[in-house]
């Protein structure tokens, strides 16, 4: 695409890509020099004119500016590089359905259920902290929601490979940092509010403002999707200037669920829809996915699909990794990896091990906080936990540059009644719980999910995954199996 076409009075000059990271910058690019939350790219202008960048976008005054390159200096350059971004991809999100989707916890399940559910209509591809994948296509993702250039590039492939739709995770990252400005969101869904991610956003008050742009910039002909049984639906309302469907459990809402009944494996309940009823039968467990089941079932119902076309295909929906992922390898007690790392999400987990649990069996947790993040929640994670627990098993998390054993001291700081231990190395900590269960006992592991990664003082290592954890401790060392 010619500059021109981007830029209003900008030279006739081919440009090959766009990029705002001065070291992936290939020949005949225009690099955005963006201010982050450690470093300016206008400090790197120089080492991507060096791997071949030909325009320069600023906003900051360039000293010295090289010959034959384009320098075009704007007041923001994060909003021009949302424009340019999906005009420079040919505008791929007004192809697709777009599925919008933030809230503290489930927006991945939410994403993942409409992904699963609504390709049995049309193709739709998938954009979130678990992979970004679509057709054959399955790729690990490097945020929850990307920069604008991986999105529209990613939605271009999308188009380009016959997808329909596009179930997108919204993080308060992504909103505050104006990642999906020129997102063309259809639908979106909130799931719900609750503590986390301070230690960026400062209050509880920025955070709920930062989820609160994406109803707030939602098109008048799209749809909200609120969550009615949340402290914060009224003032999500009342910004959105898009139709409005609601659904809950405890209070009056479009999609409604009642006489839940959960079990180990499945779940019924009754949905109320208008003056309709359906018996619906799930393999989600746990109360919060009922929410997540019907925020899924109201976004996809008010993009077109029939519910009573709908309701067949979530009776087995997939698995999704880490999220209430049951571990069964035909050992006699209950395995779940769950992503839970917030507060709210953490309980939530606790709680459903408690119904499921006979009395005088155990509950044992396995979990950590990470590094670097919130602090103040690590103490409240103890207090949770030894709310619901008989033994917890406290280990690494992502610690970065902490010690993690300060991060369990924090953490035990808060367990009252309850037995606890630590174990540093993550994959021993699991073993130690696998081989202290008994018959009918819950194991619970928490808080990377389908993590493959680790974070450490020098970066990003590989790390085996909670759940193949889990899969070869209960195979090695409780069931005396060899891979």
């Amino acid at each position: 695409m010619k500059l021109s076409e981007m830029f209003e009075q900008a030279p006739e000059v081919e440009i090959a890509g766009i990029s705002s990271d001065s070291r992936s910058v290939k020949p005949n690019e225009m690099y955005f020099c963006l201010e982050g939350l450690r470093s300016d790219g206008h400090d790197y202008i120089h080492q991507a004119i060096e791997n071949g960048a030909i325009c320069i976008v600023h906003s900051k005054d360039v000293s010295d500016m090289e010959k034959d390159i384009v320098y075009i200096k704007v007041n923001d350059v994060n909003a021009s590089l949302n424009i340019i971004a999906s005009k420079f991809y040919g505008y791929p999100s007004r192809s697709l359905k777009v599925f919008g989707i933030t809230g503290t916890n489930g927006k991945s399940s939410v994403a993942s259920i409409i992904e699963g559910a609504y390709s049995h209509f049309q193709p739709c591809g998938y954009i979130g902290t678990i992979a970004i994948r679509f057709k054959e296509y399955n790729f690990p993702p490097s945020l929850t929601t990307p920069d604008p250039i991986c999105i529209h590039s990613t939605m271009k492939k999308m188009v380009d490979a016959g997808m329909k739709a596009c179930a997108l995770e919204v993080s308060s990252h992504g909103l505050e940092l104006g990642r999906v400005q020129s997102v063309d969101f259809d639908v979106a869904i909130f799931t719900n509010l609750t503590y986390d991610h301070l230690d960026f956003h400062g209050t509880f008050d920025n955070y709920f403002e930062a989820k609160k742009k994406l109803f707030a910039d939602l098109k008048a002909d799209g749809v909200a999707i609120l969550n009615s049984d949340d402290a914060y639906y009224t003032k999500l309302k009342e910004v959105s200037k898009a139709k409005v469907v609601t659904y809950g459990v405890q209070n009056p809402a479009d999609y409604r669920a009642d006489d839940i009944h959960i079990g180990i494996d499945k779940s019924t309940f009754t949905l109320y829809h208008g003056e309709e009823q359906y018996q619906v039968e799930t393999n989600l467990v746990a109360l919060y996915n009922i929410y997540n089941l019907l925020a899924a079932i109201a976004g996809i119902c008010e993009s077109g699909i029939a519910l009573s076309t709908l309701l067949p295909y979530i009776s087995n929906l997939s698995q999704i990794e880490g999220r209430m992922e049951r571990i069964d390898e035909g050992q006699p007690f209950s395995v779940i990896v769950d992503f839970a790392h917030t507060p709210d999400g953490m309980e939530k987990v606790l709680e459903y091990a408690k119904t499921i649990s006979e009395p005088g069996r155990s509950i044992i947790a396995v979990f950590g906080s990470a590094g670097k993040r919130d602090t103040k929640k690590r103490k409240v994670f103890g207090e949770i936990a030894s709310r619901y627990c008989d033994m917890i098993i406290l280990t690494e998390d992502d610690p970065r540059d902490e010690d993690p054993k300060e991060i369990a001291n924090e953490i035990k700081s808060g367990i009252v009644n309850c037995k606890s231990i630590y174990i540093e190395n993550r994959y021993d900590a699991i073993r130690q719980a696998i081989e202290s269960a008994n018959v009918k006992d819950t194991v619970l592991i928490l808080g990377k999910g389908d993590e493959v990664f680790m974070y450490r003082e020098d970066g990003r290592e590989e790390w085996l995954g909670d759940h193949k954890a889990a899969r070869h401790c209960i195979r090695k060392y409780y069931l005396g199996l060899e891979d």
